[in-house]
């Protein structure tokens, strides 16, 4: 059992953490809390944590999470080192180290002729992995960034998401305006939700291959961005409300996307 804070494998852990550059260097993210931890894919998994308590509990309870600890390779450590590891206030006493997943926009749009999440400088980590999760459960085929996006292996984000990160393909692209160009190139319509649209969400086609573009949660889409949609749409608003969140307009759209394809 590791009772250290200044464990070389702790300190990596909490390096990949806090740091960005860390996780992109050794393509590795964290995800803690037993429900994100088993439902990661095993072939993911690099290191596992588990807190004494936690041992503890699942011991004493025999139960689920007991035989999902006897099909795995985990290192006990204290509770006072969970702590010290996890991002969250109140460990669950869980904690996973595991590779990340890694896509190109040929791969994520050669899956399916189906909608896709196009995201252009998002910087809550929370709005993001709200996206990703509504992007899952609405059928998206994947969700394609600009590089200034929030980094999506932070670990607010995988959290947010509800473990739909593991699921969902992601990209960030080099060149943004060409990522757009590219998108419309394999025969999608791409819609950018902008608040000087003229025309309604819901009056628009989704039941081809599509994809929604997304801007910043404070001054969303540049207007050179929405410019090369091939439509620029709107979402009602009555009251004084000026704009809806980013993760909330994404949801309104990729909703209805998925209610004409199913109809």
């Amino acid at each position: 059992m590791i009772t250290s804070t200044e464990n070389s494998r702790i300190r990596s852990v909490v390096g990949l953490r806090d740091k960005a550059k860390e996780r992109a260097a050794r393509g590795a993210w964290i995800a803690e809390g037993y429900r994100m931890v088993r439902d990661m894919p095993r072939e993911l998994f690099s290191e596992v944590y588990v807190s004494e308590s936690f041992l503890e509990k699942a011991e004493r309870e025999a139960g689920e999470a007991a035989a999902f600890l006897a099909e795995i390779s985990y290192e006990p450590v204290s509770d006072r080192v969970m702590k010290h590891m996890a991002d969250t206030k109140t460990p669950q006493g869980i904690l996973c180290v595991a590779r990340c997943p890694s896509y190109t926009a040929e791969e994520i749009l050669g899956k399916s002729d189906g909608m896709v999440l196009m995201l252009e400088n998002i910087q809550d980590p929370g709005n993001l992995g709200t996206m990703v999760r509504s992007a899952e459960a609405a059928g998206a085929a994947g969700i394609l960034m600009s590089k200034e996006t929030v980094d999506i292996t932070n670990p607010k984000t995988l959290r947010a998401s509800m473990g739909a990160l593991c699921r969902v393909p992601f990209c960030y692209a080099k060149d943004w305006n060409g990522c757009i160009r590219f998108v419309q190139e394999t025969g999608r319509k791409v819609y950018a939700a902008y608040l000087q649209g003229s025309v309604p969400y819901d009056r628009v086609d989704y039941t081809g291959g599509c994809g929604i573009l997304i801007g910043n949660e404070g001054g969303g889409l540049k207007e050179e961005t929405a410019m090369l949609a091939d439509e620029r749409i709107r979402i009602p608003m009555h009251g004084q409300v000026e704009s809806l969140n980013a993760a909330i307009a994404a949801t309104v759209i990729m909703y209805e996307a998925l209610r004409q394809r199913e109809a």
